[in-house]
Order: structure tokens, then sequence, then C-alpha cells
């Protein structure tokens, strides 16, 4: 029962990042479960170390240009200032 309702709330995280829905929210959700889950199943923990950096790494790069997120929202841009100046 636990292993299907981690399955199943993986794949709503999974299906809200792919639309861009909530990105850093969703993108932490994911790391958080996917290496609790790596830590219940210790068969394959590989994939699911890198399920939960990839979620990491999506929740502190933020939406992209395309996303619900940024239609909502707006899109955040960081312009980094020329050193030459």
């Amino acid at each position: 029962m636990g292993s299907t309702l981690l399955d199943v709330l993986t794949g709503v995280i999974g299906i809200l990042l792919l639309v861009g829905l909530w990105t850093p929210v969703t993108g932490t959700l994911l790391a958080i479960l996917e290496f609790w889950n790596a830590c219940l199943h210790l068969t394959d923990p590989v994939s699911r170390v890198l399920l939960g950096a990839v979620g990491a790494a999506l929740a502190l790069l933020g939406p992209g240009a395309w996303s619900v997120d940024a239609r909502l929202f707006g899109w955040k841009r960081v312009e980094l200032p020329d050193r030459n100046r």
C-alpha cells in the first residue's frame, strides 16, 4: 500500500513538473520523495537518486519560459552585469 501511494504521488508530481506548475515546490517534493523511496527500496537506488537530483535541480532552477508558472507569474530572468565596465 505504501509503495503504491509513493508511486502515485511521484507520478502526480512528475505531471506537475512536466506542465511546469508550481515548479519549486514540486521539484522539492520530488527530491524528498525519491530520496525517501531510495532508502526504502535498496534494490535499485541509483535511478531513484538520479530522479531526486533532477527534482532538486529543477527546484533550484525554477520554471522555464514556456511553463504554466511563467504564464501565471511571469518568467524571472537573471541578467548578469558585464565585468569589463
